[in-house]
């Protein structure tokens, strides 16, 4: 018997209640962290979907990509993934929270590597309470009606599908690999971590200006204003404001400029420099 093949999921349905911004939308290594995220598992599977509410469908952070709509909504986690099951029952899934930025193609492929398609999923260990991580983790077609059924009984917690069921476990190669982001402090942490990662030192930081037009003007109340920042690319100065200010835009949907020219978001942002983040014209 062949082994099913194996198509991917990026979990963004959640409602980012502790980041109170969009977690999805914030950019890590110069993309959205969905965009980097299906990217990353586009590379290992055959098909790439991203789980949304059905709310979310035409955000403008999720409407690009191929979407699996939850079947029901406001259950978490699980109701992406039952649905993914659902909608391609033949296959297997790779299910990836979009909120880990620290994953690696190295953890994704050492996962499918030992995955055993005779249980109903792979998953790794956590390094934090040794139990099952069901948000980076191969669900195989057998899961389907266990899984409904645990959804139909009133269950929510993946994890618990997981322990009481037939899991093969790994131990996880990198224990920072599968490290989620929660909260904004968590967000401005996992940023400076990811600038220099093998650094104790504390990143260098620069003083620029950041002016502000239209919709950002309004959002920030004030037209310009001074930041104190680590931020190595207009990216991530981007992703840091989100913390400070209710920016929605996703960074695709935005030019940037530094010192009066237009910029790339991964351009490097040095001391004493002025950026304008220019949202989109209104009109046709």
């Amino acid at each position: 018997m062949s082994t099913p093949a194996l198509f991917g999921l990026i979990l963004a349905g959640g409602a980012s209640t502790r980041m109170q911004r969009d977690k999805a939308a914030l950019a890590y290594h110069g993309q959205s962290q969905l965009a980097w995220a299906y990217d990353l598992v586009s590379q290992v599977c055959a098909a790439t979907f991203v789980s949304v509410r059905p709310d979310q469908r035409d955000e403008p952070t999720r409407a690009n990509f191929p979407q699996i709509v939850d079947r029901r909504p406001g259950t978490g986690p699980i109701a992406g993934i039952s649905a993914a099951l659902a909608q391609h029952p033949k296959a297997a899934w790779l299910i990836v929270a979009c909120d880990l930025p620290f994953l690696t193609r190295a953890t994704l492929d050492h996962l499918i590597a030992h995955r055993n398609p005779s249980c109903l999923a792979t998953a790794y260990c956590s390094s934090h309470d040794g139990l099952p991580e069901p948000l980076c983790a191969i669900w195989e077609p057998a899961a389907r009606e266990p899984l409904q059924a645990h959804v139909d009984a009133g269950k929510q917690c993946p994890r618990k599908f997981l322990i009481n069921s037939d899991t093969q476990l790994l131990d996880l190669p990198d224990p920072r690999s599968l490290d989620n982001v929660n909260t904004a402090d968590e967000f401005v942490a996992a940023s400076a971590a990811l600038r220099s990662p093998r650094s104790d030192e504390p990143a260098s930081r620069k003083a620029v200006r950041v002016q502000y037009f239209a919709l950002f003007r309004e959002q920030a109340g004030r037209s310009d204003e001074s930041v104190s920042t680590t931020a190595a690319t207009p990216a991530e100065l981007y992703a840091e404001l989100q913390t400070r200010h209710p920016f929605k835009l996703a960074p695709q949907q935005l030019k940037v400029a530094i010192n009066s020219e237009f910029a790339d978001w991964n351009a490097p942002v040095r001391d004493g420099d002025t950026i304008v983040f220019i949202p989109p014209v209104a009109g046709g």
